[in-house]
Parts: C-alpha cells; structure tokens; sequence
C-alpha cells in the first residue's frame, strides 16, 4: 500500500513539473502530452516515440502529409495554412534542418525517394494552380470504381493498393496489367482508410482511419489471393487527432503519423527498439 502511494505522488510531481516547464519555459511538452496521453495498443508492437520531433514549435499549420526519406535519413512534412513554411524537413531522429514555401499552394499528399545522386521530393498540390493531365477509373462503388481514393502504396509482390476511402475499402490491382485482384472491407464498417503503407518486412499493413483517430495493424496476405482483412492490432489516438496520412521507414519501420486535428506529425517505433530520440 505504501508502494502505491508512493507511485502515485510520483506521478503527481511529474505532472506538477510538465505544468510548469510549459507555462514559463513555453515548451510545446505539454501539448504533445494532451495529445499522447490518451493512446492505447492492444497486441501492437509499437510505442509512441515521446521525444520526437526535439521541437514540435515548428508545426504552424495543419500537417496533412509526410514522407520518409529511408536513403537520406530524412522526414518530408507538408503542412496548410497562410504565411507559414509548407514544407518541413526533419532527420529521422527528430531533428529541424530546413523549410520551404515555394510553388506550393495546398499540399495534400507528398512522397520522397532518392538514389546515390539525386533526391527527389513529390507533393500533391490540390490548389487552384494545377492542370490535368490523365484520369484512370470512374467514380463508383464496384470493382475498379472509386469514392474518394486516397492513399496508394505498392507492395513486394507488385500489387497495387488503393485506400479507397468513400467506399470503406482497400482495393488491389496489378502494377503492370492493372488487372483488379480484390477489395478489403471488412475491416472498415465504421471508417473508410485514409492512409496505406507496409511494414518493411511485408508483414503488416498499417492503416489510418482519420475520423476514428485509430491507426490498424492488418496482417499482409501472402502472394496470390489477398483473402480477408484480418486486424492484428489497433493504436486508438485522442478524439479529434485526426491521422490524414502516414508514412513508414524502410530502415528504422518506425511509423510517421500526420496528424491534421493535433497539427503535429508522431512518430510511433518498433517495441524491440530503444527511443532515439529521448533526451538525446
């Protein structure tokens, strides 16, 4: 009994001290933690990384996207909002290096790769400055047909998958023929997935649902038949987080979670890994 007591004033203390480094020193802890402090894992491998990034003061906007840079070690944020920078680039470890704002209006979407000579960065800019220049696929609720798709990714096996939000379903294609192979929807009767991405070892699927707040943790299929989605795990956010887009390290598998209610990007790492960049 005496333990528990014990455990519990220590907690107190630390909160009491959270409180006031945030009110006289303005550190952005405290925010994180409302934010943090809410989410849960059941049968998920994965824990939130609390020192990244080292200054969450940067996030000005609402962050809709993020892109990993697995080769460079680098962190691609895009983010909205007037006069402030759109692009944000972190080391994986959580450290700022630079900013940009231009030529991009409305950044929705981004994606970065690299080779020994050349880093490139793409992002999806939904303002007014854009032209067309091909549509593949019609608006619809059967096979090939979409409702809002939102977030592509491609697997080892060279499946395409499509988070095919306003249908609540994940729909598969072939990168090369685009012949339809299948749909998941039986994981998404409450919330449509806004974000797909593998784990690097082609074991998982992570998926956002951004009105649920909730990230999924989905067994990848084997090649052939994608079958049925079958959730492994979930990581339950705070209401209102609201997960748009995420990305996952080729390297580290660390998960980047961009977050357009909390206006932050996370950053969730494996559980047989340490925090690098706690107090570092």
């Amino acid at each position: 009994m005496a333990r528990f007591w014990v455990c519990l004033a220590g907690a107190g203390f630390f909160l009491a001290l959270l409180v006031l480094h945030s009110r006289f020193c303005g550190s952005p802890v405290l925010r994180k933690f409302a934010f943090q402090i809410s989410w849960r894992t059941k049968e998920i491998p994965y824990r939130l990384d609390v020192g990244w990034p080292k200054h969450s003061e940067y996030f000005t906007g609402a962050t809709f996207c993020v892109a990993i840079d697995s080769l460079s070690g680098l962190v691609y944020i895009a983010q909205r909002g007037d006069n402030i920078p759109k692009v944000l680039v972190f080391t994986e470890d959580g450290y700022f290096l630079r900013s940009w704002n231009y030529t991009v209006d409305t950044p929705h979407g981004i994606f970065a790769a690299s080779t020994l000579h050349e880093q490139s960065v793409w992002i999806t800019d939904v303002g007014s400055d854009f032209m067309m220049l091909w549509l593949h696929g019609e608006r619809g609720t059967g096979p090939a047909k979409f409702n809002i798709p939102h977030s592509v990714t491609v697997d080892s096996s060279g499946r395409v998958w499509v988070a095919d939000r306003g249908n609540k379903r994940i729909q598969v294609f072939d990168k090369d023929t685009g012949e339809w192979l299948g749909a998941w929807n039986n994981c998404f009767t409450e919330e449509g997935p806004s974000s797909v991405r593998f784990t690097p070892d082609g074991k998982y699927v992570i998926v956002a649902q951004l009105n649920l707040s909730r990230l999924l943790l989905v067994a990848a299929p084997p090649v052939g038949s994608i079958g049925n989605c079958s959730v492994i795990g979930t990581i339950q956010l705070a209401d209102q987080v609201l997960p748009h887009l995420l990305d996952v390290s080729g390297k580290t598998g660390a998960i980047y979670v961009a977050e357009i209610g909390a206006k932050q990007v996370q950053k969730y790492v494996p559980m047989n890994s340490y925090f690098p960049s706690f107090g570092s």
